[in-house]
């Protein structure tokens, strides 16, 4: 249409627009044993439980548990692909593809040493390893791997925002900014030990564990802020 996306563009506006509703912010539901990772499908969360080895699957408008599926050894990250359920399994060195409407395994795929995060940029899956270094993209149909990437040092977390992926840099307290041919696009000094970090249609927030605070970062790099956070963002 005049003015709008087609279909061949993307539109970083929309990658991180949630649509909220009024919410039960008292019940609570069991899972299995240290839940850590969260994704959502549209009507189901899919839960990590990094020490009983297993993703739940768990219905929002009640609760209850759709699915619990075996993946592998300390399963952290979960990404959900439009169709696909993805998760990083940190003592396996390998990510776990499940089916979103059944829970069936559909393969399970070497990446690097301890894989920790995971980004979907609509094509791809992209994993950050913690242990070696880089990050693997793989190929979300297939789960081919397309391409290994050297970034900074304990990658922990990373983001899409549309155009380039966001790559907190654990070790190095910084954050990498990476094309989706792999092209290092410049690295942006954070806070301490960022771990977490998230797009939100604008602008990229790192959560700096080590610190205690988070960093607004602009698209191009520039620190916009740091904020004062609790302890271990």
């Amino acid at each position: 249409p005049p003015g709008g996306v087609t279909s061949s563009q993307q539109n970083p506006l929309q990658i991180a627009t949630l649509h909220w509703y009024t919410a039960n912010l008292t019940t609570q539901f069991t899972l299995g044993t240290a839940p850590y990772g969260i994704a959502f499908d549209g009507t189901n969360l899919w839960v990590t439980n990094d020490g009983s080895n297993n993703v739940m699957k768990v219905r929002t408008s009640d609760g209850s548990i759709q699915g619990t599926f075996t993946v592998g050894t300390t399963p952290l990250a979960v990404a959900y692909d439009g169709a696909n359920v993805w998760v990083a399994n940190i003592n396996s060195n390998n990510v776990t593809k499940l089916k979103g409407s059944t829970g069936a395994v559909l393969g399970t795929f070497t990446v690097g040493t301890q894989p920790d995060a995971l980004a979907f940029d609509g094509t791809n899956i992209w994993v950050a390893n913690d242990g070696s270094n880089n990050v693997t993209e793989l190929l979300a149909s297939t789960g081919a791997t397309k391409g290994t990437f050297t970034v900074g040092t304990n990658p922990a977390g990373i983001v899409f925002d549309g155009t380039n992926l966001w790559i907190t840099d654990n070790g190095s307290a910084q954050v990498t900014k990476m094309s989706t041919s792999g092209t290092i696009l410049g690295t942006f000094p954070v806070g301490t030990e960022p771990t977490g970090i998230a797009f939100d249609g604008t602008n990229i927030w790192t959560a700096n564990f080590g610190s205690n605070n988070v960093t607004k970062l602009s698209l191009s790099g520039t620190v916009l802020g740091t904020f004062v956070a609790g302890s271990g963002p």
